[in-house]
């Protein structure tokens, strides 16, 4: 889910060596953070937080396959 969600930030920013995740894993649940260059944090948030909504819903999709559940917090 890692990689996922870092290829997903990676395609939409400017500066994809800046990107970075950290994983914070529990029993049942993982807290992604997920940090961008402050240039890039509106592309990755999006429109009224269209870009940012999809990508966890997608992640959401992802943790419910693992029997998991996952929150990704996007961190200025």
């Amino acid at each position: 889910m890692k990689d996922l969600i870092l290829m997903i930030a990676r395609s939409l920013v400017d500066k994809p060596d800046e990107v970075q995740l950290v994983e914070l894993e529990g029993e049942r649940t993982a807290v992604f953070e997920l940090r961008v260059a402050k240039e890039d944090l509106g592309k990755v948030i999006g429109k009224q937080g269209k870009t940012a909504r999809a990508i966890r819903t997608i992640v959401n999709a992802t943790a419910t396959k693992l029997k998991k559940r996952a929150v990704l917090e996007i961190v200025e």
